[in-house]
């Protein structure tokens, strides 16, 4: 039996499941909602959504947090990733402290984030205790800020061992042997990492970032714990319309569910253009 053949029982029920959750996203984002009387479909929701005070930035804050996360992320994977190709005392206990961060809930981390590093969290006593500070209340805001920093420590640290797995494997796929034979030709150690080793790592390394972009972009529950009130994350604003008493919000909440989608459907089509152009896709 061919392969597609096999995949289609369980092709058919994702593509089922994913097109008819997108259809009526689509239909209730064009406000399209008979139980609460909503019949005729126009463009009222995404109006008001983007004429909204501040839907705009909130949407720059997640487009910060979505690039930071992911960029940071992918530079530290690709370090952590380099090193563990090299043996040393400590290299196994070392990956095995990678993969347990895969294993732990974002909101399991999100809430240990707050313990350690708010300003009421241990860390921020322990700095009082020490005399490093005045008072808890003059610990440095990295919970709760405006500049999301608590909800990118927790990205980094949930989506670097992701990236870093996907590069141990493209590395093993690699070998050793291309980065030899440039040194044989007489390329030093950067030279043969930049030009060779680095442009065969991309395609896995892009698609990893991406991957983490949308999920940062998306995800509603690590800014909802850890992000400032004012500007919200858009992923928050939609959870919150889509979770109103008022039947009548949903729309909006579903327009700005659209809103993530394209962003983050966006972002793919770029990175496979990328891809495309640069001829990085067959390697």
């Amino acid at each position: 039996m061919r392969p597609y053949l096999m995949l289609a029982p369980l092709l058919f029920v994702l593509c089922g499941l994913f097109g008819a959750a997108l259809g009526l996203t689509l239909m209730r984002s064009f406000r399209y909602l008979p139980a609460v009387g909503l019949t005729e479909p126009d463009l009222s929701a995404y109006t008001a959504i983007l004429t909204a005070p501040g839907f705009l930035e909130s949407v720059a804050l997640s487009v910060w947090i979505a690039v930071g996360s992911a960029l940071l992320s992918a530079a530290l994977a690709l370090a952590t990733a380099l090193a563990l190709r090299q043996a040393f005392v400590g290299r196994g206990i070392l990956t095995g402290l990678i993969q347990v961060g895969l294993a732990v809930p974002h909101v399991v981390g999100a809430v240990g984030i707050l313990y350690l590093f708010s300003q009421s969290g241990a860390f921020a006593r322990m700095a009082f205790q020490a005399g490093l500070i005045d008072g808890p209340g003059a610990f440095p805001a990295l919970t709760n800020d405006p500049y999301a920093v608590g909800i990118m420590l927790l990205y980094v640290w949930k989506e670097m061992p992701f990236i870093t797995l996907i590069l141990l494997a493209s590395l093993q796929r690699i070998g050793p042997d291309h980065e030899a034979a440039a040194r044989s030709l007489g390329a030093t150690p950067w030279q043969a990492f930049a030009h060779v080793l680095l442009p065969m790592l991309m395609p896995s390394l892009l698609a990893a970032t991406a991957l983490v972009f949308a999920f940062a972009f998306g995800a509603y529950e690590v800014p909802l714990l850890l992000g400032a009130h004012a500007p919200e994350a858009v992923a928050v604003l939609a959870w919150r319309s889509h979770t109103d008493v008022d039947l009548a919000a949903r729309p909006e909440a579903m327009a700005m569910a659209v809103v993530i989608a394209v962003i983050a459907g966006g972002m793919l089509v770029a990175l496979a253009q990328l891809l495309g152009k640069a001829g990085w896709g067959g390697r």
